[in-house]
């Protein structure tokens, strides 16, 4: 398929390295980002300004940016930190220029297409909800139930995982999201921080009924185990990572699964699982191909290499 219209569902860093391996296929992208970041320069230019949290969308504007001079310039730009003793340390410039326009403009989708333009990216980058989002998750361990809110707060909490939910419940989907799931022709999941990244994708119920009911293609790409992620911290493994996505949405139907092929060969079957299925049979279970590739940026890291991300997802295309 030539140039084919590709939605990336996520946020942070694993966003940003699927875009940056699908930038490299086609221009007709579409980077769906989650609002619901609390922490670092996002949840203080949230709090004062009351603005979507801008980290996130930063970087999927970056890592789209074209391959030449200027977007690689500006790329770099965007990333840059305030090193200070004052209040603008920490802060990205990127995330100062969203927040500038959305406070001139107020209009949420515009002013990210206007950065997206001075980047020359290739495709689009929208925000998942135009209102800034927080999720809220209970898990249980050893210590007891617990109950914590915010994306930061969820991303690290130990234990394993009995509900998540987005305060507000019901938020406003972005139309121009839901009209690009629509008429996808691919959608890709993950990877990424699973339980603040990528399942408020699935907590939003307007989004999530628009992904059930698209004719596109599903891709699910599974995160890389990070070497802190052992048995106490909740879905650690890709079998319940996936689970968790069916548990919202049981009628989704996925096509292809991406997974390390050396992280699943060393990963055991998952022991939440009840019948404690292997990861080739959660994949068929959703009626999909698992897909194993040397996807790390080197053995033992838990980073995905955009450079070998990119041939796995076009030979899929293909």
């Amino acid at each position: 398929m030539i140039n084919p219209k590709v939605v990336a569902l996520g946020g942070g860093h694993g966003l940003a390295v699927t875009l940056a391996a699908l930038r490299t296929i086609t221009e007709d992208v579409t980077a769906i980002v989650t609002v619901a970041d609390n922490g670092g320069s996002s949840g203080r230019l949230r709090d004062e300004f009351g603005v979507l949290p801008p980290g996130d969308l930063r970087m999927a504007l970056a890592a789209l940016c074209s391959d030449d001079e200027w977007g690689r310039g500006w790329a770099e730009i965007m990333q840059y930190r305030f090193t200070s003793s004052g209040p603008l340390n920490g802060h990205a410039l990127g995330n100062l220029l969203l927040t500038a326009l959305w406070d001139r403009d107020g209009d949420r989708v515009q002013a990210i297409a206007r950065v997206g333009e001075l980047l020359q990216i290739r495709g689009r980058v929208l925000p998942m909800a135009l209102d800034p989002l927080d999720i809220e998750g209970t898990f249980n361990s050893a210590y007891g139930r617990k109950i914590v809110r915010g994306q930061v707060e969820v991303a690290t909490t130990k234990g394993r995982v009995e509900s998540l939910r987005l305060i507000p419940e019901d938020p406003r989907a972005t139309p121009e999201s839901l009209d690009a799931i629509a008429q996808a022709d691919w959608i890709t999941i993950g990877p990424g921080s699973w339980f603040s990244s990528v399942m408020p994708h699935f907590l939003l119920r307007e989004q999530a009924e628009a992904i059930a009911a698209s004719s596109a293609k599903k891709i699910v790409i599974f995160n890389l185990p990070e070497p802190e992620s052992e048995d106490e911290f909740a879905g650690s493994s890709a079998q319940e990572h996936l689970e968790l996505i069916t548990q919202h949405l049981p009628d989704l139907h996925i096509d292809f699964a991406i997974a390390d092929r050396v992280s699943v060969s060393q990963s055991p079957a998952s022991p939440a699982s009840p019948a404690s299925l292997s990861l080739k049979e959660v994949v068929e279970g959703c009626g999909g191909a698992l897909i194993l590739a040397d996807v790390a940026e080197s053995p033992g890291s838990f980073h995905h290499d955009p450079a070998k991300l990119g041939p796995v997802l076009r030979h899929i295309f293909n």
